[in-house]
């Protein structure tokens, strides 16, 4: 932008300076407002926003309900005199007189008007004065007031100060020509000379606020008033030149856009006429038209591609229609139709994937191979939904990802935890604002083939709401029958999602609705056992902690020892999320006597665990043992658990069962089973059968705070029962499970690994197993097995006998 844009130019500034600089300062007779005689008692009205100037001639608007009356007073009079008072505005409508302040000006009133509800009236300020008595206290308010004369000066500095105020509103006009108006009306009616008066315009035609503005009114001396003035003119003169700057720097950068804009627009134009480019019409079909080739799209789906390209060759790209139609075919001509990477179907490359990248877990591993080696056999992988089911930190996100390396896939991973809006599965309708497709489409646009590896993260955890019930709308998606033709709402074009494998994680099927765990393939990850856990340490979590804060085994180590000190006594979870923690933990405390230089080279041994990590969290557990004591298994979402169960006689008084434990309904109604059966066979198990005729018996399972439920623990409770009323205490080691029926028949019960691995994490080598979970034992790996004597019972004369005769039968 121009500078004569921007500021008046020389020429204009002298036109209204014109005879300014040649004033004679010293002169002090120039002209000036004829001084009438004026009223010594005046209507005063206040002002709020700020005061009025005796240099000043500015519109006054007041409400003419308040005001109209007492402005007609004063227009009776002669000189139409009215004293303006400034006031600080309240909330309520009329000031006090206490609010008033005790100097005002005197000005003309000229062309009153009204109009609605307000009146507006031309002030021309006169002269100071000062309120002495005040007549009326009310509205109308009238004042008796005494006239404050300028005392006129000629000195040398009144010369000065008259100069540097004329040529800071010179300054002024330059920056802002709106201050030029004000100047003439000034000139014509003051003199320069009027040094007051010139203080007073200074000051008037500032921004100042209005108790700035009221200390130059209420200075009677000349030069204090004009040096206030004049630093008030100063600091408007900055806010000018501050405020143009800004002003320009906004200016230069729109005036820029401005010509990039016309530049560009100019360009397009140039170009289409030249035929070297399209409009933006032309340019997104052929766009899309591109994209298309080389995939291979079905009848139907290109016949709905087609329409809709042509339907957005003869829309108007400003219409709302052009940018539905345009979002519609960027997702659908961006899916990969007909597109397949080429799987990896050589079934020892992936078993030596798998073994890279997890230790353990080889039944998994086993399971696994089984699936691709079913699919590489008929040359594809579709048709089977896998869940993996398991505590947390076991390797279910992982193995997926190790499936996908294997085959060659493109991986695509995301979660269904809390998931509440089934269009997130089937998409939006594209009439919605902000519709999108669902995530299926999603992974397909991002992984560009149709046959990825996609992971469904926290199937357990997806929610509902009136929203609808994702969990529905995936019964469609993970039906093998189904997902050859699954609808998107979005598109509203069948999609063939068999060619894709789907991987389900989870940590429990409880929560998984019926019908959509019908559709897949459970494989379970029980956790790990110590052993297990070493070797993931040692292969896989503390070289990967080292690779990625670029640390050498040279200069950090930690022993096999330590690793197992920690796995015992820090690290007791299923999974080994925890474990990886606590080896961070170490590596961060071992950095800092590395960087300290403290050390050059740090080998964690035994010794040094209980320094970096505290004390431990787990001390080596006792199995409970005494008399009704007995220790029997549990499974819980985070794995497997030892569950002792207390039996106690409180009294002889009265027969009864009282239980404790916070335990549910299932597990009371296993205790009362318990008390029934070995109630009802006192003769054939008991010592003294008349026990339980007169005796109140407290059943307890501790960690009273946990919440407990199932049926598993019937033989256990019914063992406990049965050792108290014989006076018997179990004196070895010994855990069981299994659910007990009213007739001693000993049911199944799942969570058989989780259960064993707990055992043996306590130190426990002998179980009891119900004899219908023989197959789920004989199913685990050697691993699992090894070291453990199990014995099979069929009903709980077979579980008294192992426990109380101690005998090695057939059982087992």
């Amino acid at each position: 932008m121009n500078d004569d844009e921007q500021y008046l130019d020389e020429q204009e500034v002298n036109d209204v300076m014109d005879g300014v600089e040649d004033i004679e300062i010293s002169d002090p007779k120039g002209l000036a407002l004829p001084d009438d005689v004026l009223p010594e008692t005046l209507f005063i009205l206040p002002i709020s926003s700020r005061p009025f100037f005796p240099a000043q001639v500015q519109p006054v608007m007041v409400d003419a309900e308040q005001w109209e009356d007492t402005l007609e007073r004063i227009a009776e009079h002669p000189q139409a005199a009215v004293g303006l008072v400034y006031a600080d505005k309240k909330a309520k409508k009329e000031p006090s007189v206490d609010e008033f302040r005790s100097i005002g000006c005197v000005a003309r009133v000229h062309k009153a008007e009204k109009q609605n509800d307000k009146l507006t009236f031309l002030a021309q300020g006169v002269k100071r004065f000062e309120v002495i008595e005040w007549l009326s206290e009310e509205a109308p308010y009238l004042a008796r007031v005494r006239y404050i004369n300028d005392v006129k000066s000629n000195d040398d500095e009144s010369k000065a100060y008259s100069i540097a105020i004329l040529d800071a509103i010179k300054q002024l006009i330059r920056l802002n020509p709106l201050f030029s108006e004000d100047l003439k009306q000034y000139l014509g009616r003051f003199s320069f000379n009027e040094s007051g008066l010139l203080a007073d315009f200074a000051a008037s035609i500032t921004s100042a606020d209005a108790e700035e503005l009221y200390d130059v009114l209420a200075t009677v001396p000349v030069p204090a008033r004009m040096h206030l003035a004049l630093t008030l003119l100063r600091k408007e003169l900055e806010i000018a030149r501050l405020q143009n700057e800004i002003s320009a720097e906004v200016n230069d950068k729109i005036s820029k856009h401005q010509r990039d804009f016309f530049l560009k627009e100019q360009l397009k134009i140039i170009q289409k006429e030249l035929g070297i480019s399209k409009d933006d019409r032309t340019s997104d079909v052929e766009t899309f038209e591109a994209r298309l080739e080389g995939k291979i799209l079905p009848k139907a789906v290109n016949d709905k591609i087609q329409e809709e390209l042509h339907k957005l060759s003869i829309l108007e790209t400003g219409s709302p229609e052009y940018g539905v139609t345009r979002n519609y075919l960027d997702w659908a001509t961006a899916l990969p139709w007909g597109i397949h990477s080429k799987d990896n179907l050589d079934i020892k490359l992936a078993r030596e994937v798998l073994e890279s990248h997890h230790a353990g877990l080889g039944d998994i591993k086993d399971r696994i191979v089984e699936f691709l080696a079913l699919g590489a056999h008929r040359g594809e992988m579709g048709g089977s939904i896998l869940l993996l089911v398991g505590p947390p930190g076991v390797g279910k996100t992982s193995i997926g990802k190790s499936i996908a390396e294997s085959l060659n896939r493109k991986f695509y991973r995301f979660s269904l935890g809390g998931m509440r809006d089934e269009a997130e599965i089937k998409g939006h309708r594209r009439t919605y604002i902000g519709a999108l497709p669902g995530k299926f489409v999603q992974a397909l646009k991002d992984v560009e083939v149709e046959n990825p590896v996609i992971m469904l993260d926290e199937i357990d955890k997806i929610g509902s709401s009136f929203q609808g019930d994702p969990a529905s709308s995936l019964l469609e998606a993970l039906d093998p029958e189904q997902n050859v033709e699954f609808l998107d709402h979005y598109l509203d074009m069948r999609i063939d999602l068999s060619k894709a494998l789907f991987i389900c994680t989870a940590n429990q099927l409880d929560t998984i609705p019926a019908p959509l765990l019908d559709r897949m393939d459970v494989i379970r990850l029980s956790g790990y056992i110590g052993d297990e856990k070493l070797a993931i340490a040692k292969q896989h979590l503390w070289p990967k902690l080292l690779k990625k804060n670029k640390l050498l085994k040279k200069q950090l180590n930690i022993t096999d020892a330590a690793l197992r000190h920690i796995i015992e006594h820090y690290a007791r979870e299923a999974g080994v999320r925890g474990l990886d923690k606590l080896l961070q933990k170490i590596l961060r405390k071992s950095v800092v006597e590395l960087i300290t230089g403290e050390k050059e080279h740090i080998s964690v041994g035994v010794k040094d665990v209980e320094t970096l990590l505290g004390m431990p969290y787990f001390r080596p557990e006792k199995t409970l043992q005494g008399v009704g004591v007995v220790t029997g298994l549990a499974w819980t979402s985070m794995g497997g658990a030892t569950l002792p169960i207390e039996a106690n006689k409180v009294h002889d008084l009265t027969r009864g069962l009282k239980l404790t434990g916070k335990l549910g309904e299932v597990m009371k109604e296993s205790a009362e089973i318990a008390y029934s059966y070995v109630f009802s066979h006192t003769k054939s198990y008991q010592k003294s059968p008349e026990f339980f005729d007169k005796s109140l018996v407290h059943l307890h399972v501790p960690e009273g705070a946990t919440p407990k439920d199932g049926p598993s623990a019937g033989i256990t409770m019914a063992t406990a029962l049965m050792s108290l009323a014989r006076n018997e205490p179990i004196r070895r080691g010994l855990a069981m499970t299994g659910e007990l029926t009213l007739t001693g028949q000993v049911l199944a019960v799942g969570g058989i690994r989780e259960k064993i691995i707990a055992a043996k994490r306590s130190k426990i080598n002998e179980i009891i197993l119900p004899e219908p979970n023989r197959r789920d034992f004989e199913e685990l790996p050697e691993s699992v097995k090894e070291g453990m004597t199990v014995h099979f019972a069929e009903r709980f004369a077979d579980v008294e006998k192992i426990v109380f005769n101690r005998t090695n039968n057939d059982l087992h």
